[in-house]
C-alpha cells in the first residue's frame, strides 16, 4: 500500500493583509495575474473550470483568454460536456493555482455565451491548426477512429479558403460574485481573503486557513 502522507511543502514567501487589498477584487486579480504571466510559470492562464449537472460536479483545465468588462472569458466547444452542463446550470467556478508564487485564486459566478461577433474575431486570430481542430473535433463524444479525425484536420489545413468559426464553437464569460485569494503561509497558517458581492459593493473578509 502506497502512502503519500510524507509529502508536504511549507510556504511563507509573502503575506496577504485584508487592510492592504483593493476594494475591487478584479484589481487584485489583475495584479496577481500580471505577476504570474511575467514569471517562469508555464501556462499561467490555465485554470480549473468546474461545472455541475444533476448535482454532480466535473472539472477540467481551460485557458483564460480575456477579461472583458470585468468578465472572465474562455472558448470551447458548445457541444462538449461542459457546454451541455452550462445549459442546465449557469453556476460555475474557476480556480487558478500558481505554486511558484504560492498563490491560489477561486472565483465563483454565473456563465453565459459571449456575442457571436466576439467569438468570430477570436476564432480568426487563432493559428490555422487550432481552427481546423475546433471544426473537426466533436469534443467529448466517443472517438472510434483517431486516424479519421487527423485526416479531416489535414483536409482542412490543405484548403486555400479561410476557415470560418463553426456554430458549435465559441466563447463564454463568467460574471463573478465571489473571489477567494489564497497566499501560502508557514505552518499552514495561510492567508485567505474573501470578496463577496453585496449589491454594488464587495464585502472583504479574512477566512481561517
Amino acid at each position: 500500500m502506497t502512502s503519500y502522507q510524507h509529502i508536504r511543502q511549507d510556504y511563507g514567501k509573502h503575506a496577504l493583509n485584508e487592510s492592504a487589498v483593493p476594494q475591487n477584487p478584479i484589481a487584485l486579480f489583475k495584479n496577481w495575474f500580471d505577476k504570474a504571466l511575467n514569471s517562469t510559470i508555464l501556462d499561467a492562464n490555465a485554470m480549473v473550470l468546474s461545472t455541475v449537472n444533476n448535482h454532480k460536479p466535473s472539472s477540467r483545465i481551460v485557458l483564460l483568454k480575456d477579461i472583458e468588462a470585468e468578465k472572465f472569458v474562455f472558448f470551447t466547444n458548445y457541444n462538449s460536456r461542459k457546454g451541455h452542463e452550462l445549459v442546465e446550470n449557469k453556476n460555475a467556478s474557476m480556480l487558478f493555482f500558481w505554486p511558484e508564487l504560492e498563490q491560489q485564486i477561486r472565483i465563483e459566478g454565473t456563465i453565459e455565451r459571449v456575442s457571436e461577433a466576439y467569438s468570430d474575431a477570436y476564432f480568426l486570430s487563432r493559428p490555422r491548426g487550432s481552427q481546423a481542430g475546433a471544426i473537426a473535433s466533436h469534443q467529448s463524444e466517443i472517438l472510434l477512429d483517431k486516424a479519421k479525425l487527423i485526416q479531416d484536420m489535414e483536409l482542412l489545413m490543405q484548403t486555400n479558403e479561410p476557415l470560418q468559426r463553426p456554430a458549435h464553437w465559441g466563447g463564454y464569460q463568467l460574471t463573478a460574485s465571489y473571489f477567494e485569494f489564497w497566499q501560502g503561509g508557514a505552518n499552514r497558517l495561510h492567508d485567505r481573503i474573501a470578496y463577496t458581492q453585496e449589491a454594488l459593493t464587495w464585502k472583504i473578509e479574512r477566512l481561517y486557513p
